[in-house]
């Protein structure tokens, strides 16, 4: 029998000792009901609080990336990843056996070279948020593009197209997602959109005003160019002060 490709599961991570654990937990319970050899890499992306630790304790190999960018962050993972299968997976974010499974069947079929997940999140309190995430997912399946708080491919498509972006702070995943398109229909295969959902935090919802959400949809679909930019990325690098 031939043996069956390794997944490495790597999650980003910067100041996340509130939310790791739980991530963690949810992993690893996944990974019980799959006969499958795996890992899980947990990308220390300087945090100043205990997350780093955290991740050493619940058995998670720790790689430390010391430049602030996340697209940075998740090819850090993927140097020192052993898998044949790659999925990244946000430390706010909670994939269960389902999705896990269904991820491997896809690529399992040798048809599918990369791809994400329907999403839901944990709660949404404005009409808009939710209105945002119809539309969201309603536009990632149909041009299959990957939510970046899951997303997987296998390690053979992502060398080929050089991984995550890392001229860009923030939307790094919808360039991966084109990327393994290209090189998905040269080689005869596909990114696919599971049905089956992942489920992940609407922490941001409680942390920015609906104002500020509308601000940035509005400049990326204006200005791409701005993802070039730290300071005006500023939305994926900001957290209230009680954070």
């Amino acid at each position: 029998m031939s043996r069956r490709p390794a997944l490495s599961i790597i999650i980003p991570a910067w100041n996340e000792a509130e939310w790791l654990p739980r991530t963690l937990a949810a992993v690893q319970e996944a990974l019980s009901g799959i006969d499958r050899n795996s890992e899980i890499i947990v990308v220390d992306n300087a945090s100043t609080d205990r997350t780093p630790q955290i991740a050493q304790a619940a058995g998670c190999r720790v790689v430390f990336e010391p430049e602030r960018r996340i697209s940075r962050a998740r090819n850090a993972g993927a140097a020192v990843a052993c898998g044949d299968y790659l999925l990244f997976v946000d430390a706010d974010t909670w994939p269960d056996r389902a999705l896990l499974q269904a991820t491997l069947d896809a690529l399992d079929s040798g048809e599918v070279c990369g791809g994400g997940a329907r999403v839901t999140f944990d709660h949404l309190s404005h009409r808009i948020y939710r209105w945002g995430a119809t539309a969201w997912n309603t536009l990632s399946a149909r041009l299959a593009l990957a939510a970046g708080c899951y997303v997987f491919c296998t390690r053979e498509a992502f060398a080929a197209v050089d991984g995550f972006s890392e001229a860009v702070y923030a939307g790094e995943e919808v360039f991966l997602s084109r990327a393994l398109k290209r090189w998905g229909r040269a080689h005869g295969q596909r990114v696919e959109i599971l049905e089956t959902p992942v489920l992940t935090s609407g922490r941001k919802a409680d942390w920015f005003h609906p104002g500020r959400h509308i601000l940035v949809v509005t400049q990326v679909l204006l200005f791409p160019w701005s993802l070039r930019s730290r300071r005006l990325s500023w939305f994926w690098y900001s957290r209230p002060r009680r954070q």
